[in-house]
């Protein structure tokens, strides 16, 4: 019986091997299925401007009920893309150390006077080493004069190479967001930067002045220049359909009854570290709301990963739900 069943499992062995033998032989069987046109993957972005508005709390923003401070935002920008409703910043609630934060990962304690660079390099060094494009490709453009110190690193290996564009204030002092957005126009003509970061300063400027009525405007303001740098790329052919822009804070500040309030900011307190991040790009969902949580830290790793390179030695996470159409 044994003999048998051996007898009749080789038999089948060679019949399925007879069979294979086969189906390789017919040329039709060997030819890998073309996906139609519409389904190849195709790269969709390529640009990212990160636009962060320096300061304003949560609870004059998004929080607002009818968001009436940010009705472009909200109500024409917001449709169009994918909004992080708990974006936080879990580390140093400063300016520098915030933008630090967005640029190159990680939270650092440095000096929030501009004197110090970032002990990391930013996803433009980055952008530029692996593309091998020029300076102008990547551009640090703010309001304020102090962020030229995030166009460089402390880092032994990257220090003085590298570097993005910048063009930080007004020769040495701080300038209007009015000004810095037609900075920024003039540097998309011009230049066609693929990576830029624009700082805009107003609440936070007026916050410290301890001016109400003009913090709210700044918000609104802002507001109305993001609307119109949208419109503008928009109608450039580089940009057009190709862009992504994320909208986020680098810090919130104190809430009523903690400290002093609107005026400043710097501490662990929830209003400082809850700010917000907009999302709009061709590959990015439409009218979309994301309560998960999120952080500043995972924006360098979700730029490089929308323009297909890699942040060399980072660690973390990136924002997930802006990268599955990818």
């Amino acid at each position: 019986m044994d003999t048998l069943k051996e007898t009749l499992l080789t038999l089948i062995l060679h019949l399925i091997l007879f069979i294979s033998l086969y189906a390789c032989s017919d040329d039709s069987a060997m030819v890998t299925p073309t996906p139609p046109d519409d389904a190849v993957t195709r790269q969709l972005t390529e640009n990212v401007i990160v636009v962060v508005i320096d300061g304003p709390r949560f609870s004059e923003t998004w929080g607002l009920p009818g968001q009436s401070h940010i009705p472009y935002m909200s109500q024409r920008l917001a449709p169009k893309g994918t909004f992080f409703s708990n974006f936080q910043n879990e580390g140093y609630t400063l300016t520098l150390p915030g933008h630090t934060a967005i640029l190159t990962g990680n939270y650092e304690q440095i000096s929030n006077d501009g004197s110090q660079h970032p002990l990391a390099p930013s996803v433009l060094q980055h952008y530029l080493k692996q593309t091998g494009l020029d300076s102008t490709k990547a551009a640090i453009i703010s309001s304020k004069a102090k962020l030229k110190a995030l166009a460089d690193t402390q880092h032994s290996e990257w220090s003085g190479r590298f570097q993005p564009m910048s063009n930080c204030g007004n020769h040495g002092r701080n300038r209007s967001d009015a000004e810095t957005l037609q900075e920024v126009l003039n540097t998309i003509d011009n230049y066609q930067p693929h990576l830029m970061m624009v700082q805009f300063s107003g609440p936070d400027a007026k916050g410290h002045a301890n001016n109400w009525p003009g913090y709210l405007y700044s918000i609104k303001e802002t507001d109305s220049l993001v609307y119109e740098l949208w419109n503008y790329i928009q109608q450039h052919e580089q940009y057009k359909d190709k862009t992504a822009l994320l909208i986020t804070n680098d810090h919130g500040r104190h809430a009523d009854g903690h400290i002093d309030g609107f005026v400043n900011h710097g501490d662990r307190c929830e209003s400082c570290k809850h700010i917000s991040l907009l999302a709009i790009g061709p590959e990015f969902d439409h009218d979309t709301t994301i309560t998960t949580h999120y952080e500043q830290t995972e924006i360098p790793v979700t730029i490089s990963k929308l323009l297909r390179f890699n942040m060399q030695s980072q660690q973390n996470k990136a924002i997930n739900p802006l990268l599955r159409h990818l």
